[in-house]
């Protein structure tokens, strides 16, 4: 008995205010039939409440012209329903086209809020779309959005008039020679795109697996450890030893010991060779190759201390 009066009263509800019924989009079902319900507008209704938002700020007549083309919001986000987003979401993001079309709608203007509000509708979902469908975005320019938008379908078109045996998902240099032609773009441009929308994303921390084991993703290799404070102090520390504190650590060598480390460490002829080798320091000192040596090793033994002491 209750089930039947609960029936009644929503029936009644209709009749008399048929803008109160429409349920969330959590149930989406029930939100679709309930929109699908709702009775269409007549021109000259559609103008009177139109002109009464226009001209008194009316928000019931606003609501009115809102309600009366949740439908079309629906008939229109079903065609995007090929690029894997909730239906949910995309009549949610339609809506607010709607609202942002019943906002600019001018009933002076001679023409139906239903051709004024499919503009307004696709260009709110594709909106959401391309800042959803991927990570990254794949079309920034108008030109990309575009052939975004033209490329899926166009492609499909191809496979539909393909014979089973020819089937494939690549485009061939005909097909984008065609849609190149079509869309007034470069062949480069899609053949990029086609790259992009081909390509899927990929989790930079995957985390563990089912099993329990770390699992490694791009970001084990694409860390850059480069600006880490300790890597840049560390750097920062090299570079000064390397300048100054050569400098100071060669100022406390004689300067036959300065000589030979210079000639053998620290010069670079325009060949790219090195300066003189055991033998020829020898020679100009009247001494063996092992003395030069030895003068060599104790040397940097001493620049070693004094660097340390300078850092």
């Amino acid at each position: 008995m209750s089930s039947t009066s609960g029936t009644m009263g929503t029936t009644a509800l209709a009749v008399a205010n048929p803008w109160a019924v429409v349920p969330s989009l959590g149930n989406l079902d029930a939100y679709i039939s309930a929109v699908n319900r709702l009775p269409m507008l007549t021109a000259e209704e559609e103008q009177e409440f139109a002109r009464k938002f226009k001209d008194q700020n009316d928000l019931e007549a606003a609501g009115k012209l809102v309600l009366s083309h949740l439908r079309l919001v629906v008939s229109v986000s079903r065609k995007y329903l090929g690029y894997g987003l909730p239906h949910g979401d995309l009549i949610q993001e339609g809506n607010i086209g709607l609202m942002k079309a019943v906002k600019r709608f001018d009933p002076n203007q001679g023409v139906r809020l239903v051709s004024y509000a499919l503009h307004w509708i696709r260009a709110e979902i594709h909106e959401y779309i391309l800042k959803n469908w991927r990570m990254v975005k794949v079309a920034t320019t108008k030109a990309q959005r575009k052939l975004f938008f033209n490329l899926r379908s166009m492609k499909q078109g191809f496979k539909d008039e393909a014979d089973a045996e020819t089937h494939r998902d690549t485009l061939t240099d005909a097909q984008i020679d065609v849609m190149a032609r079509e869309l007034n773009v470069k062949r480069e441009e899609v053949i990029e795109m086609e790259t992009r929308m081909s390509g899927g994303d990929v989790m930079l921390d995957p985390g563990p697996s089912d099993d329990g084991e770390d699992s490694f993703g791009p970001i084990a290799y694409l860390a850059d450890a480069t600006h880490e404070p300790t890597a840049e102090l560390e750097s920062r520390e090299r570079d000064v030893l390397a300048s100054d504190g050569i400098s100071k650590a060669l100022e406390a060598l004689d300067p036959r010991s300065r000589r030979i480390v210079e000639e053998r460490w620290l010069k670079v002829n325009d060949d790219g060779s090195g300066g003189m080798t055991l033998h020829e320091l020898a020679s100009e000192y009247g001494v063996s190759a092992e003395r030069i040596r030895q003068i060599e090793v104790a040397a940097m033994k001493k620049m070693k201390k004094a660097l340390s002491e300078y850092a």
